[in-house]
Formats: structure tokens, sequence, C-alpha cells
């Protein structure tokens, strides 16, 4: 029985799965190939095999059929003691590395540092005087000054922190100033002149100020440029270790403003107000308005004098007048 003849497009396919069949390479092609990667090593089985076990029973209980863990099978592992201070030591680690200060240039630090010292000595020396002032309303005794030479420095040294103050702050305003016309991280024009231009005129209408609303506000200044700093180097507008140098600064002058406020807390009510410049400014205007009213006054009296000097002169002419006729 003859079968019917297949189309000639099955017939083309048949012929091509045959010949690829046939072309491909035997399977023993690849076998032979991967198989030197997987060659087993008969000195060490036969080590093995030659090697003696040796029973060990006081390892065999109810549990040691039971796979550990999280260590060795049959070996107790001693118990772990807990670092109860393992937080406070992070913390602690992190604060070394914070004030390390290991990316500034040692120039710039030298300098930095010097630079708080007039601040810190003046706050250091008010928390003194109020200290040494407070003994003696409450001992009757002094260390080494009397209540009101105490009360003396003290006055004296209150304008210089907050002079010194208001040049710090104008100095930190005149750095972006400097970066900006170094072209760091780019030309950024008034958005970076601004924080030259903002720190000194905050900064040194507070020595106007009473000495406790100067101190508030140059703790302010010095917190709002800290951040400012900050910010600046997120944008790459200053160096990356800027930051962490302001960080530092600024916590010793902050510290500082803080004693010096605790330390004339301790004493608002023991001592005489020292005038601020807007009272001597409001002082010199009255002492001014007197010395005018005091001029005009003498004016006054010697105008009346020369009147009366002429009314005298003018009798004694008609009385010698009278004497002619």
């Amino acid at each position: 029985m003859l079968l019917p003849l297949r189309p000639a497009v099955q017939q083309t396919q048949h012929v091509q799965v045959v010949l690829a069949l046939t072309l491909r390479k035997p399977s023993s092609t690849y076998l032979q190939r991967y198989s030197t990667y997987d060659k087993p090593d008969k000195k060490h089985e036969e080590e093995v095999e030659n090697e003696r076990l040796e029973p060990h029973p006081e390892e065999i209980s109810a549990t040691s059929s039971v796979h550990q863990v999280f260590h060795e099978k049959g070996v107790e592992e001693p118990e772990k003691d807990v670092d109860m201070l393992a937080g406070v030591k992070s913390d602690f680690k992190t604060i070394k590395e914070t004030f390390a200060l290991n990316e500034v240039p040692r120039e710039a630090l030298t300098i930095g540092l010097a630079g708080v010292l007039p601040y810190l000595a003046t706050s250091l020396t008010t928390v003194y005087l109020a200290f040494d002032i407070n003994h003696v309303n409450s001992a009757g005794t002094t260390f080494f000054f009397s209540q009101e030479v105490a009360e003396q420095l003290l006055h004296i040294i209150e304008p210089l922190q907050i002079g010194y103050g208001a040049v710090i702050i104008s100095f930190l305003g005149a750095i972006h100033w400097g970066l900006e016309w170094a072209e760091y991280g780019g030309k950024h024009g008034y958005r970076r002149y601004a924080y030259g231009v903002v720190a000194p005129a905050v900064a040194w209408p507070t020595i106007l100020f009473p000495i406790e609303y100067a101190l508030i506000t140059q703790f302010c200044a010095f917190t709002f440029l800290y951040f400012a700093d900050a910010r600046a180097v997120m944008r790459g507008w200053a160096p990356s270790w800027y930051s962490t140098y302001r960080f530092v600064l600024t916590f010793v002058v902050g510290a500082s403003i803080v004693a010096s406020l605790v330390g004339r807390g301790q004493i608002w009510d023991q001592i005489n107000k020292l005038p601020s410049p807007a009272d001597r400014i409001q002082r010199l205007r009255d002492i001014q308005y007197e010395a005018f009213e005091e001029e005009e006054r003498e004016k006054m009296r010697r105008k009346v004098d020369e009147d009366e000097a002429e009314d005298e002169e003018e009798v004694e002419e008609e009385g010698s007048d009278e004497d002619d006729e």
C-alpha cells in the first residue's frame, strides 16, 4: 500500500531536524570537558578510609542528636557578658570623632581656638566676680576683691564681652564674602553676600542693648550663623570640614554666654545696674539740654543786668539834668 505523499514543506522540516541531530556533537564531549573540574581526591579518600574511629560515649545524651545552630555540636559555649555601657561608649566615641577635627587645617584650628579665648575668659571672670559678690553678701568676707571693686570690674568686663562678640559675628559673616570672591562652589551673588550684610547688622546694635538682652541676641546670632554655615556646607559653598569646625567654636561661645547669664542672674538684685549705652546717650542729651537751659538763663540774667544798668544810667542822667536846671 502506497503512503500519500507529504507536502514539500513538511519534508523540508523533517530533513532539517535530521541534519541538526546528526551534526550535533555527542554529549560525551561535554562530559569530558567539564569532568576535569570534579575529580575525586582518591588519596584523601584512602586516608579517611584507613582512619580509625574513636568512641566518645560522654558525648551521648538525650539531645546529642540535635544539631546546634549557633555553636559546635557537643561543645557548650560560655555565656557572654552583656556590656551595659555599650550605648554610652558608642556615644562617647561619636563625640570623640566629632571633636577630633582631623580634617580641619591646623592653622585654622589654632587661630579659631585662640579666638574664643577672650570670650571664654570674660565669661569665667563674670562667673567668679558674681560668686565673690554673693560670698560677700552671705558670709561677710571676700577672697580677692571687695564688693565695690568686684562690681566695678564686672561693669568693665560687660562691654568688653559684648563688643568682642559683635566683632566675631561680623567676622563670621565676612567669611562668606571671601568664599564668594574665591568662587568656592561657584558664584552665587547676592545670596551669599547677604550673610556678610545681615551678620554685622544684627551684631553691632547689641552694644546699645542692656547686657542681658545683648547676650541673648548674640547667642541667637551665633546659633543662626552656625546653621547657615552648615547649610552652606551641604550646598557645597564651603569646605566639608567647616560645619564641624563651626560647631566646636559655637559650642564654646554658646556655653560662655550661658555661663555669663547664669552668673549675672545670681546677683542681679545685689549690684547697681550699670547704665547701658542707650542710657548714656540719653544722659548726654539731658546734660546738653541742661547746659543749654543754663546758657539761656545766663543770657537772660545778662540782659536783665544790662537793662537795669541802662535804667540806672538814664535815672542818673535825668538827675544830673535836674541839678543843672
